[in-house]
């Protein structure tokens, strides 16, 4: 399933072209999107696929294809403090998502049928957390996920405000998977070959919206013990945050905030000169190409009588541009401006790598 818009050569491009076909139609989705690669998620042998709308597999692995997860995240409409429960959270890749956007105060709970592909799911998010400059700038729900069949969760567990099925699901089973959410809220789940969307009421009313036309493998019926009776799944406990968690959360969205007006104050002060001299150049002349050899730029410009009357300053002008080119036009690294503040702090460094999560980077 998929193939709905071109290919990307990068993240971002193929944010870009979801964005275009209108499968991504709100901020926060594209926020989400744009903050965790996707090539992240697959084994380094298929990254070259990583940017293609297309789903990909590999032995109990799998991803759906981005079209889909944008669908499927626009229909959800995400809050912070919501509670998301993933059935088949599988890699994780869509679990982290909705955390960026739930906030520290939501609950993000994933059931995955296969015990070496919730491993995977945790080699990932471990690797998100420690090395994401995404990380620090959003306020992170961090998935738990539990191995099991999704059709024998406990009957007395909580009710989730959004749930997702990435399987398809029988008719026999609709039931079942709506009495997962709590008034209100919202279930995105393949069903009868269309992506669906059922919002419950009331009690026991529903709405109901056919999305798209999709392919998925059906749900894997839950087999008997060897006793005969089923193996509940215990869902994750909701876990209270501590007042130190708490105490972290306030200190760094604090942070956040004050980062924003102290760059604002130092651009007043005129602290920060922004580079003019690539606009200007393009202003002052008209280039027909441009050749880059190495470190050598040569230029050919159109000929034009208005250009004459200054050539000598242009010349001049040039010579001045190509000697400073180099650091002008290199790329600067992106900065990773919590860290930095938190790194400056005085505090202790325990205390500042706590701040930071013991983040690499």
């Amino acid at each position: 399933m998929g193939g709905a818009v071109s290919a990307g050569e990068d993240n971002d491009e193929l944010i870009d072209n979801l964005k275009e076909a209108q499968y991504i139609r709100t901020e926060l989705v594209e926020q989400a999107f744009r903050a965790i690669d996707r090539a992240d998620y697959y084994l380094e042998e298929f990254k070259e696929n990583a940017y293609k709308d297309l789903a990909w597999k590999h032995g109990n692995i799998h991803l759906s294809a981005p079209c889909i997860y944008s669908e499927v995240m626009e229909a959800l409409d995400l809050q912070p403090g919501l509670s998301f429960l993933n059935l088949g959270s599988g890699t994780g890749y869509l679990s982290s998502m909705v955390g960026l956007i739930l906030g520290p105060f939501g609950v993000n709970h994933g059931v995955e049928l296969h015990s070496d592909v919730i491993e995977y799911a945790r080699q990932k998010l471990d690797f998100f957390i420690k090395t994401s400059d995404s990380f620090d700038k959003f306020e992170f729900c961090e998935p738990s996920f539990v191995t099991g069949n999704c059709l024998e969760i406990s009957p007395d567990c909580t009710q989730y405000d959004r749930v997702y099925c990435g399987a398809g699901v029988q008719k026999e089973h609709e039931d079942y998977m709506k009495n997962l959410l709590k008034v209100g809220g919202i279930l995105v789940m393949p069903l009868e070959e269309k992506l669906t969307k059922i919002t419950r009421t009331g009690p026991s009313a529903w709405e109901t919206k056919k999305i798209l036309a999709v392919s998925f493998a059906p749900l894997i019926q839950p087999c008997p013990s060897e006793s005969g009776r089923s193996r509940p799944v215990q869902l994750p406990l909701l876990v209270v945050r501590s007042l130190q968690d708490l105490a972290r959360i306030a200190i760094r969205s604090t942070i956040k905030k004050i980062i924003p007006q102290e760059t604002a104050s130092k651009n007043e002060n005129g602290l920060k000169n922004t580079p003019r001299l690539k606009q200007r150049r393009i202003r002052r002349r008209r280039m027909q190409t441009v050749v880059f050899l190495d470190k050598e730029v040569f230029a050919s410009r159109v000929s034009n009588p208005s250009d004459d009357n200054a050539c000598e300053d242009c010349d001049e002008e040039q010579q001045e541009d190509e000697g400073k080119a180099p650091s002008e036009v290199k790329p600067h690294a992106p900065v990773n401006f919590l860290r930095e503040k938190v790194l400056s702090l005085p505090l202790p460094d325990p205390l500042k790598y706590y701040l930071l999560y013991y983040r690499e980077k």
